[in-house]
């Protein structure tokens, strides 16, 4: 009779232990419930740390006893609680292995939810609310690390980050970008390219700048069939977004940079005289041939032979001519096209920069040869300022704008106004210029 009663206590006492744990799970469960509904309000942080705190000492008693450390309950509260510790700590020293733990947890969960035939109705309910949860608080803390990440130019664990949170939001458009943005600046062109490509399957709101850089991707690949993928890309773009000047001018840097220059002036001129009141047709000419003159200028500078240098000057002045032609059309169309004067006055500019550098080589005793220099260079300072100030005043926060005039100023040695520019450029940069 007494072993009996010995057994019977026995048996009384592990019951009695496993409704203990038990208790502790639902009580995890309750604080966790409370931290989250106290979550976000300020005044409350104190009280929601404790209830956070209560449930990390309940769920890690229950998550050590053999009858409750395996349930999918026990392991997802568990990633939960220590996912928002995790998110909580900034220091990556001891916030690494509370996402750790919280990742693991919720693998466990998972594993154990699939196995648990019990667990039905709003049981698995509630498993699978803490597992979404908890899979999204670490998904945020991965994409805090990633941030960091980026910005220290760790651009290979950023990646690694932003791609964790990507897997836990496959079609969130934020997730997607930041892992192939970061794929790209850390050189994984496949993971770029292949992130990229889904991206504009999305509603993403900037698709046209995404075709950009997705074909400097297939660029950066750099095999043969991967340029003309590029290119395809590009008209792809061009296609769905005619009137986007970024991704036509990109378009038409391609070609020439290709060598399909004629190609490039051919197709324009054909289409211009289909529809001759297309400002955006002069606009994409003049960009052609603004580019055709910059390249023969770049290889003026190397050239040493007289007759080859010749004809590259020849060849600058030309195109330069032609460009100053069609962007003064585009205008005559629209005079409030901020494209076309930013582009007019940044080419009528760049002769007299040239000029006055050269004026200020030219030697002390030749005071005449220099006065003529500067009076000319003035003339052409003076051509370009209309452009230049409209542009300014259609958009007065354009960085690019305010440094083409500002450069106007410096080269009529106005500083009052150059470094007045300078200011509103400084305080759209943070001084990063």
């Amino acid at each position: 009779m007494k072993i009996k009663f010995l057994m019977a206590g026995l048996l009384g006492l592990s019951s009695v232990v496993a409704f203990a744990q038990k208790g502790e799970v639902s009580n995890a469960q309750e604080q966790f419930t409370k931290y989250e509904s106290l979550r976000g309000q300020k005044a409350m942080d104190k009280i929601g740390l404790e209830s956070l705190t209560s449930a990390k000492t309940s769920i890690d008693k229950a998550s050590t006893n053999e009858k409750t450390m395996n349930l999918a309950l026990t392991q997802s509260l568990k990633g939960c609680i220590y996912g928002a510790f995790a998110l909580k700590d900034t220091v990556p020293e001891t916030s690494t292995p509370l996402f750790t733990t919280a990742d693991e947890a919720l693998t466990k969960a998972k594993s154990a939810e699939a196995s648990e035939a019990s667990l039905k109705g709003d049981d698995k309910k509630v498993v699978d609310r803490l597992i979404e949860s908890g899979s999204r608080t670490l998904a945020q803390y991965q994409l805090n690390k990633g941030i960091k990440e980026f910005q220290g130019k760790k651009y290979d664990l950023a990646y690694k980050s932003f791609n964790y949170y990507r897997t836990v939001l496959p079609e969130d458009t934020n997730a997607i970008f930041y892992t192939g943005l970061a794929a790209g600046y850390a050189k994984l062109w496949d993971a770029a390219i292949t992130n990229y490509e889904k991206l504009l399957t999305t509603g993403y709101s900037e698709k046209p700048r995404a075709y950009q850089d997705l074909s400097n991707f297939y660029l950066d690949k750099a095999t043969k069939q991967d340029t003309a993928t590029a290119l395809k890309t590009l008209n792809d773009a061009s296609a769905k977004y005619p009137n986007d000047a970024n991704i036509n001018s990109r378009l038409i840097q391609f070609n020439l940079q290709m060598g399909k220059q004629q190609e490039v002036l051919n197709k324009i001129e054909s289409t211009i005289a289909s529809d001759p009141k297309n400002k955006i047709l002069y606009y994409y000419a003049g960009i052609t041939y603004t580019q055709v003159s910059e390249s023969a200028a770049k290889s003026a500078v190397k050239e040493k032979d007289p007759t080859k240098l010749a004809a590259l000057k020849k060849t600058k002045d030309d195109n330069q001519t032609k460009a100053v032609n069609m962007y003064k059309k585009a205008l005559e169309i629209d005079p409030n096209y901020f494209e076309a004067n930013l582009n007019l006055g940044y080419v009528l500019l760049t002769p007299a920069i040239d000029l006055f550098y050269a004026a200020n080589k030219i030697d002390v005793n030749k005071q005449k040869e220099y006065d003529a220099a500067v009076a000319q260079a003035n003339t052409m300072f003076e051509a370009a300022k209309p452009y230049l100030q409209k542009a300014v005043d259609l958009k007065p926060n354009s960085i690019d704008a305010l440094t083409n005039l500002k450069t106007y100023y410096l080269g009529k040695k106005d500083m009052v106004h150059a470094n007045d520019l300078k200011k509103q450029i400084d305080a759209l940069t943070g001084g990063a210029k």
